[in-house]
């Protein structure tokens, strides 16, 4: 697949798959030109493609960065394949470009989560800053994503015990009503608690209550099942 570097032509493996990449999806070529050049004459690498299908044959969308999309488009627009994305389960940091927006239209976007709703012709800072915006919205969706993963990996090494232990902690229980509560000794339960600290990797409860909320619900209600 090529990328569109101003009026040079490379292809996406040219770096590393950690750089941030700007996804152009735009019918008209002269828009697509225009967005890649200004990208690249701030070394912002880009992909540029004529519809969201040539964007899902292209099998890049796990690239860190951002898309812009025009909203409409012949076959999906970019609105339908927001939803699209958010049916299966795709994050993703969008950046919407259109000529005919309306205040409907903008509110269905940003509800859904996009990062900005800009109407063509945009002045070349505007979308820079979108841009940006974008990037760094995707890194910090990524990290969080990094460390909720590892906080599902640790809290899987917990016995049972331990992680009603960890419930009852995070809720604010004291060590002398969680050992009513489960029916053991409070020494038991600062064992326990110690375990959990250690095994969770966090020195302070407030660590142990952002680990705890970073876990989605199922898994926890799963495991203490």
């Amino acid at each position: 697949m090529n990328i569109s570097l101003g009026n040079a032509v490379g292809t996406i493996e040219a770096r590393p798959e950690t750089t941030p990449l700007v996804l152009v999806v735009d019918d008209d070529e002269s828009v697509r030109l225009s967005i890649c050049e200004l990208m690249e004459s701030v070394e912002i690498e880009t992909a540029a493609f004529s519809s969201t299908q040539a964007l899902l044959d292209a099998d890049i969308l796990d690239r860190p960065g951002c898309m812009i999309l025009d909203v409409r488009m012949p076959g999906a627009s970019g609105l339908d394949f927001q939803t699209r994305l958010i049916a299966n389960g795709i994050s993703a940091s969008i950046i919407f470009l259109t000529g005919h927006g309306d205040i409907p239209m903008t509110v269905q976007a940003m509800k859904a989560g996009a990062v900005e709703f800009l109407t063509k012709p945009v002045r070349d800072q505007t979308l820079l800053d979108a841009v940006n915006k974008a990037i760094e919205t995707d890194k910090e969706r990524r990290a969080e994503q990094r460390t909720t993963k590892t906080n599902i990996a640790l809290y899987g090494t917990l016995t049972h015990r331990e992680r009603q232990v960890m419930e009852a902690v995070v809720r604010g229980a004291l060590s002398k009503q969680i050992a009513f509560d489960l029916n053991i000794s409070e020494i038991t339960v600062k064992l326990h608690r110690s375990s959990v600290m250690r095994k969770m990797k966090t020195p302070f409860v407030t660590h142990l209550v952002r680990a705890w909320q970073s876990i989605p619900a199922d898994i926890r209600d799963d495991y203490l099942a």
